[in-house]
């Protein structure tokens, strides 16, 4: 298990050029608690399940990319403004590193998706994405490309008054994550950096929130609403490259 201070030293920039810069808006956080066991037989062997209080988390996060660029590059219009909507949960490795693991990335733009799957070793899904945005909410609708029949809709309060999570809190514990994880085909664990200001979040009452991305996982969809929804201010990202962690002793993604 992380202790605090990997969890605190997760919050600082590395001693590292990025690869890329990008900015994450209209984000919405939807979690809720399961079982470890549950998470744990998804996971690579060399990942373990990071738990609070004792329980695991999946969270759904509709977000929108903007501004997508390697470093040294504009943004292009026609790539570097896409939708988002990831299902994840929280890892960390033998070093006791924490971060995400990502059951899914669902994408509306193509290129993102192959080079994401390529190089960052990411299960990004093509689908076709819109929203609505308002001043006060976003209305955000997604359907994967290869399940045509369905659609996850959210609808959700933008912040009005933002504040960083408190340290140690659920909401800390959840959002101020670092560090992504993610496997190649050969079984090869990797990790790779994020850097960018804490968030800025503001709980919210519920909205509509679909459990879609659970059973296009493979996983029972809550019936119950989450059990943490936090809607966030955008943030200016910067990417890090990827570093070899271990290999898997077979392959499962």
């Amino acid at each position: 298990m992380p202790t605090p201070s990997q969890r605190l030293a997760q919050q600082q920039a590395p001693d590292a050029l990025p690869v890329m810069k990008q900015r994450w808006a209209e984000l919405g956080f939807f979690h809720w608690a399961f079982s470890p066991d549950l998470i744990a037989a998804r996971l690579p062997k060399g990942l373990h399940v990071d738990t609070f209080e004792g329980k695991a988390w999946l969270g759904v996060v509709p977000f929108l990319m903007r501004r997508i660029r390697p470093i040294g590059l504009p943004p292009l219009p026609w790539l570097s403004w896409f939708h988002e909507l990831n299902l994840r949960t929280y890892v960390y490795d033998d070093a006791g590193t924490p971060g995400v693991w990502f059951f899914s990335l669902d994408c509306n733009q193509p290129i993102a998706v192959e080079v994401a799957r390529r190089f960052f070793h990411l299960p990004y899904q093509h689908a076709q994405m819109r929203s609505n945005l308002s001043n006060s909410s976003v209305e955000y609708f997604s359907r994967r490309k290869n399940h045509p029949s369905s659609e996850a809709i959210y609808k959700y309060p933008r912040p009005f008054d933002p504040k960083p999570a408190v340290l140690g809190s659920l909401e800390w514990f959840l959002i101020e994550r670092y560090t992504l994880f993610s496997t190649d085909p050969e079984g090869n664990i990797y990790s790779g950096r994020v850097y960018h200001e804490p968030y800025q979040i503001e709980p919210m009452a519920f909205g509509e929130c679909s459990t879609l991305p659970f059973s296009l996982n493979g996983f029972p969809e809550p019936k119950a609403p989450p059990d943490s929804l936090i809607s966030a201010k955008p943030v200016d990202v910067s990417i890090f490259p990827l570093k070899l962690v271990g290999i898997t002793a077979d392959g499962r993604r």
